[in-house]
């Protein structure tokens, strides 16, 4: 059989001996595994940027998916665990951070609360269930134990919503989107998918009226960033499924101040 795959993402810094733990609590209940750090360092508290991370799992092998984005740690909220179609699971908090994932990946198949302190590492801190629920039941469920045994059953319908939904069409000719995270480049990311692009029908090089807020520029749809000069902007398919607004060799978000979470407008011009 070959070796399962965990991956672990969160926002704790890459300083932080949190990332190291968790990595030592999965290999010491499943020697066996292949342990991948996605991401640590996310924008402290972002589920929106988080969520838009794990929809990245897509290019994972099939496997079981820690996301330690927790803001509510020790409160009211569910520790949880995703069963989704391609085969994953996907195991962290109840706060929408896996839902756009689990829209990538297939739709959830199973989703159940984990309560049982079995397959917890005692005694459960109140504020790092990375270590104590999330990662454990990450490692138990990569060797074999069903998802049925870590709690009860969920309906997708108890679920906290997911951060954003995907882009909606107003009309053949323009399209309300998101921007779901940032890039180091300083390049958006938007909750358009390379498909919904597609169903927009924008013909490559053709140029888009970009608005947010006041600013609004008309951006040509390319295939690559030197499709233009050096500093003029540019709308792209990113290589994760989404669709990307950049500057050739520049940062857009500095350039026009823009944060995670802010919607903007694409209209076709003709």
């Amino acid at each position: 059989m070959p070796k399962p795959f965990i991956t672990l993402t969160s926002d704790f810094g890459v300083q932080t001996q949190g990332v190291g733990i968790m990595e030592a609590v999965a290999r010491s209940i499943n020697p066996e595994a292949h342990v991948i750090h996605l991401m640590h360092g996310l924008p402290d508290f972002d589920v929106l940027y988080a969520a838009r991370t794990m929809e990245t799992l897509r290019d994972v092998p099939v496997g079981f998916h820690v996301c330690v984005v927790d803001p509510g740690v020790g409160t009211a909220r569910k520790p949880i665990i995703l069963q989704v179609g391609r085969g994953d699971y996907l195991v962290g908090p109840d706060n929408g951070v896996f839902l756009p994932a689990a829209r990538f990946l297939g739709g959830i198949v199973k989703a159940v609360e984990i309560t049982n302190q079995k397959y917890m590492r005692l005694p459960v801190s109140p504020i790092f269930h990375g270590r104590d629920i999330f990662t454990p039941a990450a490692a138990h469920l990569s060797r074999g134990v069903p998802i049925e045994e870590f709690g009860r059953a969920l309906s997708p319908s108890e679920l906290i919503s997911g951060p954003y939904e995907e882009a909606r069409q107003q009309d053949k000719n323009t399209m309300d989107a998101k921007v779901i995270s940032i890039n180091k480049f300083g390049s958006l990311h938007l909750n358009i998918t390379h498909q919904a692009f597609d169903d927009f029908c924008v013909s490559l090089g053709s140029t888009l009226t970009f608005s947010l807020g006041t600013t609004t520029l008309q951006i040509p749809f390319v295939t690559t960033f030197g499709d233009v000069s050096r500093g003029k902007p540019l709308i792209l398919k990113d290589d994760y499924g989404r669709v990307e607004v950049a500057l050739n060799q520049g940062s857009f978000a500095k350039t026009y101040p823009i944060r995670i979470g802010e919607d903007v407008v694409l209209r076709k011009n003709g």
